[in-house]
Parts: C-alpha cells; sequence; structure tokens
C-alpha cells in the first residue's frame, strides 16, 4: 500500500471515529422512549417481529434511519417515525443503541 493509500484510510477512520463522538448518546438515551415500544428500552426487543438494536454498529443504525428516512428502505412505521428526525436525532439514537449491551448468542 502507498502512502497516499495508508493517509486516505487513516482520514477516513478519523472522520468515522469524529461523527460518533459528535453524537450524544445521553440525548439518544431520551430520544429513544418513542423506540422502547417496539425495540425495547435499551434496544434489546422481547418480539422477534422488531429488530434488536442494541450493540449494533453505529454506521449500520445510522444508516438504516437515514435509509428510512428517505424511502430508501420500505416499512411503513419506521419511514414515518423517522421522517421527522433530524441529522442529529439520528446520530445520537444510533449513538445511544451502539453503545447498548447486545444479547449475546449462547453456543
Amino acid at each position: 500500500m502507498n502512502s497516499k493509500m495508508i493517509w486516505i484510510a487513516g482520514c477516513i477512520a478519523l472522520l468515522a471515529t469524529a461523527s460518533v463522538q459528535a453524537a450524544n448518546t445521553a440525548a439518544g438515551k431520551e430520544k429513544s422512549k418513542t423506540c422502547a415500544a417496539c425495540h425495547g428500552p435499551d434496544g434489546n426487543s422481547a418480539s422477534a417481529d422488531f429488530p434488536r438494536l442494541a450493540g449494533q454498529h453505529y454506521d449500520y443504525l445510522l444508516r438504516s434511519l437515514k435509509d428510512y428516512k428517505s424511502g430508501e428502505r420500505k416499512n411503513a412505521i419506521m419511514n414515518g417515525l423517522a421522517g421527522s428526525l433530524s441529522e442529529r436525532d439520528m446520530q445520537d439514537l444510533a449513538a445511544y443503541y451502539a453503545s447498548q449491551q447486545g444479547l449475546s448468542v449462547k453456543r
């Protein structure tokens, strides 16, 4: 790998870290109260009908919310809920759920 590619990869990693740090997990917890009805208070849904959000990657959660908001991802409930979220709301929610302990799979 040449030095330019290493530099670019480093910049991308730094930007990704900065966006996670800019998000506020405490604000995300407060904003997640609406989500708790389906996804559980900490993102560990008790129902197989709703995905577990706890412990998912920040980038995945943020991308999912953006896709619901834009309509790229289709779900009548989530499209409506995400449609009212600001960029900051989505960042905070993604940070909160990413910081939660997901359920571990026992083998």
